[in-house]
């Protein structure tokens, strides 16, 4: 890709957990876009030229997927791919195995931007603020309470609190048991810090750096997930006074880590100032709100980063939530369930005939308003509108 034509770059693929947000930006600006993911929503398929299904049901099972089947998959399409851009769950494709251009940091900048316990220490040498991280082996060593969370991955669903010695290795033993991978060497152990979840958007070439934007991070909303730390969505723009130095501390740390294109970093807005809690080293969840509401096409601007182009930062237009709907219990995916999320300014869209698992995504809802308050409201009425329609069909199938 020489040069800063987009002439010589149509053919997109994109390959993830779930892709939605990210093929219907390349869509919308114009790209012939394919996709390979876990959920194929009815919503991707409608944006992509095609789309294949990953057969599997976590992250966790998506690191195991041998690059002959995504190479198999790939060949079906009948395309000659012109990039490939990876997506959650599948960072750290060796860039090597593909005959097209990776639009993504290299594995060896991604790998230590994910790992939070790296992370955590490179932190402490820069001086940037951030919640203590200790290792399995220092149980003495720890001052309650702290977060147990999973060294590299997020979504915030195996997240625990501990707030003495005996809860910690309680939650140690039940992530093991949900999941066989958190093990002691694959969690960390981290200091617990009161303060508003939130994040920075940003693109990186290079050289040079730029936030797009700062976004208000939902976690755990009881409207939205039975999951006390589970990622709900975001509202874009965050209107904070620790903006600006969030800005600051976010594209020195994309360009010290040497990440390419559109990257995130999590903060703690707390009384003492921005706490850095970790770095998304990919298109993150707020890439609906942050286009939303800044009026930008991030997919395009991704791209650009790769041939050194940044766009001019961009104003917020409006206020722009997304909440994302989590089932609080199995769920068949039929017609008019279906009917009653495509009324709603909804994404995430689940395909007739799926199941939607026990505190697993159900869908997106959007909103857009000129506050913050008739944002959450809007997105409110949505959710209980759906939801008092599960209880509905539920009370009627077991009467």
């Amino acid at each position: 890709m020489k040069g800063s034509e987009r002439g010589n770059m149509q053919n997109i693929l994109v390959i993830g957990f779930n892709t939605r947000n990210v093929v219907c930006s390349a869509s919308r600006a114009g790209y012939t876009v394919c996709s390979i993911d876990a959920f194929r929503d009815l919503d991707l398929q409608e944006c992509a030229h095609s789309s294949a299904l990953l057969e599997c049901g976590t992250v966790q099972e998506l690191h195991k997927v041998e690059i002959s089947r995504i190479k198999a998959q790939m060949a079906e399409f009948g395309l000659e791919f012109d990039a490939l851009v990876p997506g959650s769950g599948l960072e750290m494709l060796d860039h090597k195995d593909f005959s097209c251009p990776v639009l993504a940091s290299s594995p060896d900048a991604l790998q230590k931007a994910s790992d939070k316990l790296y992370l955590s220490k490179r932190l402490e040498a820069l001086g940037v603020p951030h919640p203590r991280c200790y290792s399995p082996k220092e149980l003495d060593a720890i001052e309650y309470p702290v977060m147990i969370k999973p060294a590299s991955g997020g979504g915030g669903i195996f997240n625990r609190i501990a707030r003495n010695r005996r809860e910690l290795l309680a939650s140690l033993e039940e992530l093991r048991e949900l999941n066989p991978e958190l093990t002691e060497q694959t969690v960390i152990i981290q200091e617990f810090l009161e303060g508003i979840p939130s994040s920075v958007s940003l693109l990186s070439t290079k050289n040079e750096a730029i936030s797009v934007a700062v976004n208000e991070q939902l976690i755990g909303i009881p409207w939205l997930s039975r999951l006390p730390f589970a990622y709900c969505g975001n509202i874009t723009p965050f209107r904070t006074d620790q903006a600006e130095e969030m800005e600051a501390l976010a594209e020195e740390l994309v360009l010290e880590f040497k990440l390419l294109g559109s990257n995130g970093v999590d903060f703690l807005v707390s009384e003492k100032g921005p706490v850095v809690l970790e770095i998304n080293p990919r298109f993150q969840g707020s890439l609906d709100t942050v286009e939303k509401a800044m009026n930008i096409n991030l997919f395009e601007a991704h791209a650009g980063c790769f041939r050194g182009e940044l766009p001019e930062k961009p104003e917020a237009k409006c206020f722009a939530a997304r909440g994302v709907i989590y089932s609080d219990r199995e769920l068949f995916i039929d017609r008019k369930l279906m009917d009653v999320i495509l009324r709603e300014n909804s994404a995430d869209i689940p395909f007739e005939g799926t199941v939607a698992e026990p505190d697993g995504p159900l869908t997106s809802l959007f909103a857009c308003t000129s506050t913050r308050e008739e944002a959450v409201l809007s997105l409110k009425k949505g959710a209980n509108r759906i939801k008092a329609f599960i209880e509905k069909q539920t009370k009627r199938k077991n009467t």
